[in-house]
């Protein structure tokens, strides 16, 4: 399988350099009256969607490790997982943004674009072919049928 780098690990690298493009660049600072509050609703989106994720997999007891999508013993269909394949990466990307509008740097959006590369390159098209041998043609309907990320 192609993936690398864990997922968690890949966010943090690309909050990293969210930080580090705020801190050094001399363009794209940016502020709006309500700045906080918009950073403050995107990580309770955030939660919110990463939390009913989470009690998806808990509660048909299947995996939640990115890195071994193949040890999958169930395809999670429903609730959040029926308006998006991918609500953690999904959390991951709304907390990324909510980091972009704290830092004030317009210019974090192509890193959180940035993100989204990546993980549909690196980590979402190796697990969608593992879930694929995993769950046939159930799983191949069920992309048909539901985005990847929203």
């Amino acid at each position: 399988m192609g993936l690398r780098i864990p997922p968690a690990i890949v966010f943090v690298i690309f909050a990293g350099l969210m930080y580090l493009l705020a801190t050094f660049s001399p363009v794209g600072y940016f502020d709006f009256f309500g700045r906080i509050y918009l950073t403050g609703a995107l990580l309770v989106f955030a939660a919110i969607i990463a939390v009913a994720a989470l009690f998806q997999f808990f509660r048909l007891r299947t995996t939640i490790d990115p890195t071994h999508p193949s040890k999958a013993s169930k395809l999670v269909e429903n609730g959040i997982f029926a308006f998006s394949r991918n609500p953690m990466y999904l959390a991951l990307l709304v907390l990324l943004l909510a980091w972009g509008i704290w830092l004030g740097n317009a210019f974090n959006t192509l890193l959180a674009a940035g993100f989204v590369g990546y993980m549909n390159r690196f980590q979402i098209i190796p697990e969608e072919l593992a879930l694929l041998k995993l769950f046939g043609k159930r799983y191949k309907q069920y992309c048909l049928n539901v985005r990847r990320w929203f």
